[in-house]
């Protein structure tokens, strides 16, 4: 087993994102202690945004919601998940499974002792970032899902999911760049598929990055479906406000933002919103707008 970190040097000079990591030590089993970075902007007494984000993206996917959140006085945590932009990247997709992620990310969590949150994930940042909620549902204060789900593999999954899967286990080369900008609909510049990419120096840094695509839970009978549904029963008792915020031009979860708003007391009257002109990557293309959502609609909770 071996774990790979990704030299500073690549960090450096990236478009819009000059936000200096802090770490984080968390136990990895087998793997042995691991890195978990993350950047942190605005008032250190300020009420808690914790960002989280997916597949194959990390923290710098925040760089346009981050200064509209700390303009509004939030404190911002974004942590890069592990097999991510900063946080370690073990070598071997083996060493990856559903449940280690939500342990290590647990463990973050808990270390930055943090109350009253408000959560907003996406992609993967949902389906790890919602285990968390269920984990510590009095920890958070409010959630706003976009893009994402707990799946527990009842329903079927989409054409474009499984062609996601399938891609990513076949082609040569793993460009997170390229695959950020074909899940948006506005795109992406040079600079931005640069920083992307920056996370790997070559393709031993990406079997994180490969594999998360085989986890999603398909099947009920998979690995962590039962976990999911456990999960699932802490979201139906979860009476605080839970905001969906999906991208109408997104071909892989749109649809399951209804289910989570017919499930969840907390959605019941919130004022759920299709983002227009963006796809996946949201907060690409709509950052600073959905940014501007999340302090209307938080002001308003109190």
């Amino acid at each position: 087993m071996a774990v790979l970190r990704t030299p500073d040097s690549r960090f450096e000079g990236l478009a819009g994102f000059d936000y200096q990591p802090h770490y984080t030590m968390v136990d990895g089993g087998p793997l042995g202690p691991l890195r978990i970075a993350h950047v942190e902007a605005g008032p250190a007494d300020g009420p808690v945004m914790l960002l989280m984000h997916g597949e194959p993206s990390w923290s710098y996917l925040y760089r346009k919601m981050i200064p509209v959140l700390v303009a509004a006085g939030y404190r911002c945590l974004a942590p890069d998940l592990v097999g991510f932009g900063r946080s370690d990247k073990p070598t071997e997709r083996t060493d990856y499974t559903y449940e280690r992620h939500v342990d290590w990310m647990s463990q973050w969590f808990t270390a930055q002792a943090v109350e009253g949150v408000t959560l907003f994930c996406q992609d993967w940042g949902g389906l790890i970032g919602l285990r968390l909620l269920a984990a510590f549902p009095d920890r958070f204060a409010r959630v706003c899902a976009a893009n994402t789900f707990l799946p527990t593999g009842e329903g079927k999954a989409s054409p474009a999911f499984e062609a996601w899967r399938n891609f990513s286990q076949n082609v040569p080369d793993f460009d997170s760049g390229w695959i950020v900008n074909g899940g948006t609909a506005r795109g992406i510049g040079e600079a931005e598929r640069a920083a992307y990419n920056a996370p790997y120096p070559d393709d031993s840094y990406k079997a994180g990055a490969r594999i998360f695509p085989m986890l999603v839970v398909t099947e009920p009978d998979m690995p962590s479906a039962a976990e999911n549904r456990a999960a699932w029963g802490v979201l139906e008792q979860f009476e605080k406000p839970f905001l969906t915020l999906f991208g109408e031009k997104d071909m892989v979860t749109l649809g399951t933002e209804k289910i989570l708003q017919a499930r969840i007391p907390g959605a019941k009257g919130q004022p759920h919103r299709l983002i227009e002109n963006a796809g996946h990557f949201l907060q690409e293309d709509a950052g600073e707008e959905i940014a501007q959502e999340l302090v209307r609609w938080a002001g308003k909770q109190g």
